[in-house]
């Protein structure tokens, strides 16, 4: 089966959408229609429904895309393994992370790693970084940048970058008094994920329940939100230091502190058995 092929189904299936998956394949739409038809015609069913305005995968389609991402994992492993026996190593790695950590490491690592592996090419998304962990796991990323959860799922690896602080944050120009009746305190809270787990146990703890004015997600959001005099935010130091509203948010000396994130590079420890994925990994010390 055309690894190229494969690799046009993969990026259909992420974006379902003809135009951004053929600027992702390097394809015009109708190079892109066409491969995708001669792929089904292969396998004998149809992959996706389409019409004018949508594109989604059929049953069959969601049936072939772990298979399609596994194929193509270990053949990008034997291909760079022997590219590697030749002292050259060229393919891509899918990243994911938040913005924030785009700006906090990647520069660093992604600047050496240019150096050192010339004719490896990143594709890099971001978003919300409480989704990095699920979309290595679903195969959709080679390598995410995220926070170390309390237990790290099976299959999991884990290479940390730095550790950064749990805090409380209030605006400097709405003060109010915090920490003698957290029920009357707003709260600006992630909708999930790891910091709310950590702040909805410290109010367990203490017996409270507290007033949540506002869930989001995203740790920019409850900044900006906070900086507006909403309420109290719970929000990683990493965040707060690269806000361009950090200077109108005070942090707040609340007992006991919140157990800090450990942020860190996250991939399947059957990916780290590729070359290219694994070059990246290493680039970490």
């Amino acid at each position: 089966m055309d690894s190229r092929q494969l690799r046009q189904f993969l990026n259909l299936a992420d974006a379902l959408h003809f135009g951004k998956a053929s600027e992702a394949s390097h394809v015009s739409p109708s190079a892109l229609s066409r491969s995708i038809q001669q792929l089904e015609a292969e396998v004998g069913v149809a992959l996706f429904t389409r019409d004018n305005r949508s594109v989604a995968l059929t049953h069959e389609g969601k049936m072939f895309l772990p298979w399609a991402r596994e194929a193509l994992t270990q053949w990008d492993a034997i291909r760079n393994t022997l590219m590697a026996e030749a002292d050259e190593l060229h393919g891509e790695v899918s990243m994911y992370c938040s913005v924030t950590a785009s700006y906090s490491f990647l520069f660093e690592i992604l600047s050496a790693f240019r150096r050192d592996h010339p004719r490896i090419e990143i594709k890099l998304h971001t978003g919300d970084p409480e989704l990095a962990i699920a979309r290595v796991l679903a195969g959709e990323e080679d390598i995410a940048i995220g926070a170390r959860p309390d237990v790290l799922p099976n299959g999991l690896a884990f290479r940390p970058i730095t550790t950064s602080p749990l805090l409380f944050i209030a605006s400097k120009d709405h003060p109010r008094p915090v920490g003698k009746n957290w029920a009357a305190t707003p709260m600006i809270l992630s909708e999930s994920g790891l910091a709310r787990s950590r702040v909805d146990a410290w109010f367990r703890a203490r017996g409270v329940q507290p007033s949540i004015y506002a869930q989001v997600a995203g740790n920019e959001a409850i900044v900006s939100m906070v900086s507006l005099g909403f309420g109290v935010g719970v929000v990683p130091r990493i965040v707060l230091d690269n806000s361009p509203l950090a200077g109108n948010i005070r942090v707040l000396d609340i007992r006991p502190k919140l157990k800090a994130y450990e942020v860190g590079l996250f991939a399947l420890n059957r990916k780290l058995r590729s070359p290219v994925i694994n070059a990246f990994w290493s680039q970490l010390q």
